[in-house]
């Protein structure tokens, strides 16, 4: 839950360029510094009832919502993985994703500093650690990719990112302008963090962004021109697919 807090201060404080450490947690309307009974995850939010301590300003339902949603993924990685060092690297992979979502919905922005960062690192563990390791693949899928296509981790990660980033580069070309060069970079990202599982990844967020996209236009909620934030799609995705992407595709395997 600690975690959760330390995500909504990224998600506070990146987009403005401010610093994660300096000043401490305060009060965005007051500026009053938060004592440590004001930043409990979750119980904080719920005794204060949504309100600033010292000036009752509201404080933003986001909080709420990341620390709870955090602290629940956690719980169901803890379940799905068990102590493992998959499980610590998978972790921060949701942590990065769910950074990444919310600051796509708040400010519409896919920032460098925190997808080139992340790229590296994930370059860097996938030299130890496999993609397919992370995503468990197994069944006919894991027999396919042993049988026809390269194994170091590594090379998993760049073949993965290069298809995450030409697929959307190409997207991007002909729709010209339908998205923004943050996706694929974004795409890019997310094929180094699943490797071969990358076309599965995008085919859910293609599939997440269209039921939404037209969810919204039929309730007149948003209209035709209007873009529609892509990475909390990108970043679901990705989430599902570390979990899920290996029984995913086996059954897709499995109608042929």
């Amino acid at each position: 839950m600690t975690i959760a807090s330390f995500l909504n201060v990224c998600i506070d404080r990146l987009p403005s360029n401010e610093s994660l450490l300096f000043p401490a947690s305060h009060c965005a309307s007051c500026n009053r510094r938060l004592a440590i009974k004001d930043l409990i995850p979750v119980f904080s939010y719920l005794w204060l009832r949504g309100r600033c301590r010292y000036c009752q300003a509201p404080i933003p339902r986001r909080i709420l919502w990341v620390e709870i949603s955090t602290g629940v993924l956690f719980g169901y990685l803890y379940w799905h993985y068990g102590l493992s060092i998959e499980l610590a690297v998978a972790a921060f992979y949701c942590c990065l994703f769910i950074t990444l979502m919310v600051i796509d919905l708040e400010h519409g922005l896919i920032l460098n500093k925190i997808v080139y960062p992340a790229a590296a690192v994930a370059l860097l563990i996938s030299a130890f650690l496999p993609p397919s390791k992370v995503a468990h693949l197994s069944g006919e899928a894991a027999s396919l990719v042993n049988t026809y296509l390269p194994q170091p981790g590594i090379v998993q990660a760049v073949i993965g990112g290069g298809t995450g980033l030409v697929l959307l580069l190409l997207i991007v070309l002909i729709s010209r302008g339908g998205m923004g060069w943050g996706d694929v970079k974004m795409a890019a990202l997310i094929g180094i963090v699943t490797g071969y599982l990358i076309l599965v990844a995008l085919l859910l967020a293609v599939i997440f962004g269209g039921i939404v996209a037209v969810i919204l236009l039929t309730l007149k909620i948003k209209k035709r021109k209007e873009g529609i934030p892509f990475a909390p799609f990108l970043s679901l995705a990705t989430i599902i697919t570390l979990l899920y992407g290996s029984d995913i595709l086996n059954w897709y395997l499995g109608l042929f």
